[in-house]
């Protein structure tokens, strides 16, 4: 099952036999049906997140997904560069990203770049948009809809979030300081409850490792990888090793708790005086 042809293939059989027609099936997988027939009809490669979402859409039991991924693993383990991702709707994309969080009871993010999705204040949502070239009006307004809404699963106490992040993102400068102000406030009041841990990784600190990229674990069945030019999904097993052990290096790091709401409000503070970036 190494083309795209095959896992469309496969997938078209799979529904078939679900008796699920197209349409049922592409609302489920938070997905537009002319998407889904074309994977079906093996046009376009799936990626590892559309591959997950179909087969969950259908009840496909856990281990019949894991033997087909397992299966499918090398053809649809593949980066989407951010300029189709463009092309084809941020929003959709936050949706698509939201299909995959509402599965997933153990969530760790490592981020080096912004503060993560799920923590961020509309304001702060709204400044890293307009970094965005060329995106309309109404698409920044549906993503940073979309990304809002995410931020719901924080509340669903059978869940738990770890979120990394460098101490250098508290002081990189994408919005103005009062907003910053406002999304370091949040990110203090979130490491509060009950199933969410915020890390920090201060910038004094002897690191076990190179912040290379942003990822994201969830579970121990999916990793999301970011880089500049794309997005990367992986299920390998030996993949999803590496970034947990990755992951837990890095935590190992950081403070927590207490001794991180004070680095962070110690930033906060530098930017009430305006001393972070003057």
């Amino acid at each position: 099952m190494s083309t795209a042809e095959d896992i469309g293939k496969a997938l078209r059989a799979l529904r078939h036999a679900s008796e699920l027609t197209g349409e049922t099936v592409a609302r489920r997988a938070s997905m537009s049906p002319g998407k889904l027939s074309r994977i079906e009809h093996g046009k376009v490669l799936p990626s590892v997140v559309d591959v997950d979402l179909v087969l969950t859409a259908l009840g496909v039991s856990e281990a019949a997904k894991e033997q087909f991924l397992e299966q499918a693993r090398v053809a649809v383990t593949e980066a989407t560069a951010w300029r189709l991702i463009h092309r084809t709707g941020f929003w959709k994309h936050q949706q698509a990203i939201q299909a995959i969080e509402q599965r997933t009871t153990e969530l760790r993010l490592f981020q080096g770049q912004l503060v993560p999705g799920l923590l961020q204040t509309p304001e702060y949502i709204s400044a890293v948009f307009d970094l965005l070239p060329d995106l309309s009006e109404e698409s920044r307004i549906r993503t940073a809809a979309a990304r809002l809404a995410r931020q719901q699963a924080l509340h669903d106490q059978s869940r738990s979030f770890h979120f990394l992040i460098c101490e250098h993102v508290l002081r990189w400068r994408v919005c103005d300081a009062t907003v910053m102000v406002g999304q370091l406030d949040r990110l203090v009041s979130l490491s509060r409850l009950p199933n969410v841990a915020v890390g920090l990784l201060l910038q004094d600190a002897r690191m076990p490792d190179f912040p290379m990229t942003c990822f994201s674990l969830h579970d121990d069945r999916l990793a999301i990888v970011e880089t500049f030019h794309s997005e990367i999904t992986t299920r390998d097993p030996k993949d999803l090793r590496a970034y947990r052990e990755t992951f837990d290096r890095f935590a190992a790091a950081a403070v927590h708790d207490d001794p991180m709401r004070v680095a962070v409000e110690g930033v906060r503070d530098d930017y009430l005086r305006g001393s972070v970036g003057a």
